[in-house]
């Protein structure tokens, strides 16, 4: 392990000299990818830095006890020494999480897919909670969130929305998100009071560049129509939807959200990339070794994977048995104890396979 925290601290170093050439910084695509791959390592380095002191502040301490010294001095020398041991513990188990096999994806924006599904007019009312609670999480993390597409239901709930989530480490932190989650509560046009269960789901994909994922103007068939529902006087006069259809895999997205046919395009290629990819991606996931499997990862997207109960004020995640008494704050965007949660039980099964693997 330790041989390839030095080789990560070398290259950190190596960056830094590449990052101060003139030749690198005036070539912009070049710079980014270099600045990007050193905030990759930066904490490691760090952590790693701070490692080599506790070491040294062990090995000083022991050399010290070795003399002889007053008995105040013995004790502060046994302290420090008692301290920076268990420093030693937290940051060697710091570093090992920090040099497990890391998601290509984790730096990636998302295109996050939000639908009513059972349920009926709930359903699609609970997915505008669910499209509100992800808004101000976003918000909280000085994200941008762009609605791309939106099928708005005559009360105000949704029975689809798209939306693109923008900034840093998004599908770092929400790609535990894909799945059914389950509303338990009294809706609106309830008269008598009784408890309904409706779902809505969440489909969570890493936006793919065409340097990701090249889809042949072949494979592509472009239909451009007539926009229809709500948007002003360009509605129906104007042939500016975009619906693309993928050949090869039968995948087709409609974008009618813009006045512009052009930005309906972009917006539409967008989302078919990541569907794409998405679609291969599972494809080939299937056919991995199951018993391997993250329990917490993006897995079946009918998988019920977390219960809103209003009554009780109680959100409950079910892959991982975290129950939380915070609705109303959970829904209020304040989602980091959940998201904490999923990352820390994935890291611990991936350090529980790569114990394994070594026995």
């Amino acid at each position: 392990m330790y041989d390839q925290l030095q080789a990560v601290e070398d290259r950190y170093e190596e960056l830094g000299e590449l990052l101060s050439d003139p030749d690198v910084i005036t070539d912009t695509k070049r710079f980014m990818a270099l600045s990007k791959e050193e905030a990759s390592i930066r904490e490691t380095v760090e952590v790693y830095r701070t490692y080599k002191k506790v070491i040294e502040t062990i090995k000083d301490s022991e050399e010290m006890l070795q003399e002889k010294h007053d008995a105040e001095m013995m004790e502060m020398l046994k302290e420090e020494l008692s301290q920076a041991k268990s420093d030693k513990e937290e940051l060697e188990e710091k570093m090992t999480i920090l040099l497990l096999p890391t998601d290509p994806n984790d730096d990636k924006n998302i295109i996050m897919e939000i639908r009513g599904a059972a349920g009926g007019d709930e359903a699609a009312l609970f997915a505008g909670d669910l499209f509100e609670m992800y808004q101000r999480y976003a918000d909280s993390q000085g994200w941008r969130f762009e609605v791309m597409d939106a099928n708005i239901t005559g009360i105000g709930g949704y029975k689809e929305v798209i939306v693109m989530i923008t900034g840093d480490n998004v599908y770092s932190k929400l790609k535990y998100e894909s799945g059914a989650h389950r509303v338990q509560r009294v809706p609106s046009t309830e008269s008598q009071g009784r408890i309904h269960t409706s779902t809505a789901t969440v489909v969570v994909l890493p936006e793919k560049e065409d340097v990701d994922i090249e889809i042949a103007d072949k494979d592509l068939r472009v239909d451009i129509y007539h926009a229809s529902g709500a948007g002003g006087q360009h509605v129906n006069k104007t042939a500016s939807a975009v619906r693309l259809t993928h050949l090869p895999s039968g995948i087709v997205v409609a974008m009618q959200d813009e006045r512009s046919q052009l930005k309906n395009r972009e917006k539409a290629m967008k989302v078919l990339r990541a569907r794409v990819y998405d679609h291969y991606a599972s494809a080939a996931q299937s056919e991995y070794d199951e018993s391997r499997k993250s329990a917490v990862g993006t897995g079946d997207r009918s998988e019920r994977i977390r219960t809103y109960n209003f009554p009780q004020n109680r959100v409950t995640d079910h892959r991982i048995g975290l129950t939380i008494q915070k609705l109303d704050q959970i829904l209020a965007g304040k989602l980091g104890e959940i998201v904490d949660a999923l990352i820390m039980y994935d890291q611990t099964q991936k350090l529980e396979e790569l114990n394994n693997d070594k026995f």
